[in-house]
């Protein structure tokens, strides 16, 4: 059995003939990086992977009456001064991505951000008393990484991002990559902690991954839609509509050279072909 983890706790919900509850880390923001993105807040990219998380809910409520429904847990604030985020733009992105999900009728989606945490304290002290209550130590992790293959491969993949999303730093490459790796063991550690504070506050929950999982992991890694690279997400790209009808995900540069820009109520949305 490969996951027996997510079995036993999918099970608890059946016995009690209740919905499912999934709950997801992601939607933070979309990259500082102009040519990866289409701008600050969420547009087609977003949309397609609500629609496909919803969809998963409603193909679960064929098999279980009861249904199951996804709580995204947007974690922009937890880390937005390690991927250097404006916090009025995180919370433009979290509050625009709500509105999506209204507008769309996606009642089986919602959004739980330190908001709901931690309420009105600014966001530098947030961010302090999650790391200070539920973060690894850095000694820890460090040893994880040297240890760990799964840990070295996040790690490694986590300081490219942050490399690729950097669009103004002045020093040399080799500057910008140590840099990179030191803020990358930051974002892992907040990003451990949220774990733990979302395993605190929705304790049945099966937890769900943006990043892949190997077998038998605590998390069940999902893509949200088809990319050239398992690593890419909606906030790391635009969406570039193919002439077949299907869609990728790509860097904006990228997608603008194979397609023309859609605008959505008045805002760029993503690229078609043909």
């Amino acid at each position: 059995m490969a996951f027996p983890h997510q079995l036993r706790q999918i099970a608890g919900f059946v016995r009690a003939g209740e919905p499912v509850v999934f709950t997801l880390p992601g939607f933070p923001c979309k990259s500082p990086n102009p040519a990866k993105v289409l701008g600050h807040l969420p547009d087609q990219g977003e949309r397609l992977s609500l629609d496909f998380l919803n969809t998963l809910c409603e193909e679960i409520e064929r098999i279980h009456p009861p249904g199951a429904r996804v709580i995204i847990c947007s974690d922009g604030h937890v880390f937005g001064d390690l991927i250097r985020v404006p916090d009025d733009h995180i919370d433009a992105y979290a509050d625009a991505l709500g509105h999506l999900i209204q507008e769309a009728g996606l009642h089986r989606l919602s959004v739980f951000d330190l908001r709901d945490v931690l309420g009105d304290l600014p966001h530098g002290a947030k961010r302090a008393r999650v790391h200070q209550g539920y973060a690894p130590t850095l000694e820890a992790l460090r040893a994880e990484v040297r240890s760990e293959g799964h840990t070295l491969a996040l790690y490694r993949g986590i300081t490219r991002f942050l490399v690729d999303d950097t669009a103004d730093f002045t020093g040399t490459r080799s500057a910008l990559q140590r840099e990179c790796r030191q803020r990358a063991y930051g974002v892992i550690q907040r990003s451990r902690a949220w774990g733990d504070l979302i395993a605190e506050h929705h304790p049945r929950a099966v937890r769900l991954s943006i990043h892949p999982q190997p077998i038998g992991a605590p998390k069940f890694g999902i893509r949200l839609l088809d990319a050239p690279d398992v690593w890419t997400t909606p906030w790391h790209s635009a969406a570039l509509r193919r002439a077949d009808g299907t869609w990728t995900l790509l860097p904006r540069t990228r997608a603008r050279q194979l397609g023309r820009l859609v605008h959505r109520h008045g805002r760029p949305s993503h690229y078609e072909q043909g």
